[in-house]
């Protein structure tokens, strides 16, 4: 158990307390919760790359923990009706096809070694800070001109992206023989 897996581990069990905040209307401490989840997944990341702390688990885990703590908020964001319903669809189906993917590789003996891609990562960059920024708003009773609506256009966009890219190459790794 490396410390950047302990990191991790530490805001998988942050996630319970975001959403009970956000039900509570805690949402200065949802944001806050949700900052600091932010912030610890690039202090890990830099232990891991920095200090030669990368690991297998870790590699499995924080994707996990960072679908996880968006999905999450995702969902109660769209409870709260803030977020369209379609939009958590999009989300959550662009997750649930990679999973499936990596399982049914697996399954049929094509294992898919799992990283990210360049997309990837822009879609997760854009999913957290429209989080952030709707989360803000909402704690801080802020007006920040559409800009979260902005994102959630742009972040949709990437989503849909991601998941394509995601998809040709998978059935590219399915198909060589």
């Amino acid at each position: 158990m490396t410390i950047p897996n302990l990191i991790t581990v530490a805001r998988l069990l942050c996630v319970p307390a975001l959403v009970y905040a956000m039900i509570l209307g805690e949402l200065q401490l949802a944001f806050g919760l949700f900052l600091a989840a932010g912030i610890s997944d690039a202090v890990d990341g830099f232990i891991a790359r920095h200090f030669n702390q990368r690991s297998e688990l870790g590699t499995y885990l924080d994707p996990i923990a960072d679908k996880l703590l968006l999905v999450s908020v995702f969902v109660m964001l769209t409870w709260l009706a803030v977020l369209p319903l379609w939009f958590l669809i999009l989300v959550a189906s662009r997750d649930i096809l990679i999973v499936a993917a990596v399982l049914l590789s697996s399954l049929m003996a094509q294992p898919v070694t799992v990283k990210p891609i360049l997309v990837s990562k822009a879609t997760t960059a854009f999913q957290i800070g429209l989080a952030l920024v709707v989360l803000g708003e909402l704690a801080f009773d802020l007006n920040l001109s559409g800009v979260g609506h902005t994102l959630l256009i742009l972040t949709s966009a990437l989503t849909v992206l991601s998941a394509a890219a995601y998809l040709i190459d998978w059935l590219r790794h399915m198909s060589d023989d």
